[in-house]
């Protein structure tokens, strides 16, 4: 079953099930998804619903910092709840051993001696965690590797 077809199964059950936040949840994602594919006017396979996906995490954490600084925690939790649900979507999240053998394993087959590899580097690794780690942090891992490399 594609990601399309899962949200849509889950947008029915929560409708029976009365669960008003998981629902609203479900028509935001369907709503950036449709907004995308009429956008671009194509139709999204499960890779391009999985970068939808994880621009809205990034989003909501991004949203969460800003509540949490200016105090607004009831905000901080709306988010954070509705994280949770987009959570679900995505693949489960590699853990730093693997997401360190990803990037050792791309910056040998680029051969990469120094940061002005970053790009090939991040192009190799980026395919083979899409959806499994945040990008903010393996650009940041990525960068701290080459400064070690030259």
């Amino acid at each position: 079953m594609s990601l399309k077809q899962q949200l849509t199964e889950d947008m029915k059950a929560a409708m029976k099930s009365g669960d008003r936040a998981r629902l609203d949840v479900i028509r935001l994602i369907n709503a950036a998804i449709k907004q995308r594919e009429v956008d671009e006017r194509i139709v999204l396979d499960d890779t391009a619903v999985l970068g939808v996906l994880e621009k809205m995490l990034k989003q909501r954490r991004d949203s969460i910092q800003q509540f949490e600084a200016a105090g607004r925690n009831d905000l901080a939790d709306k988010e954070k709840a509705e994280v949770g649900v987009i959570q679900h979507y995505l693949p489960a999240q590699l853990s730093a051993a693997e997401v360190d053998a990803a990037i050792a394993a791309a910056i040998a087959e680029a051969g990469a001696t120094s940061a002005k590899d970053m790009g090939k580097v991040m192009g190799l690794v980026k395919p083979k965690v899409a959806g499994r780690t945040d990008m903010g942090k393996l650009s940041e891992l990525v960068k701290i590797k080459l400064a070690a490399l030259g």
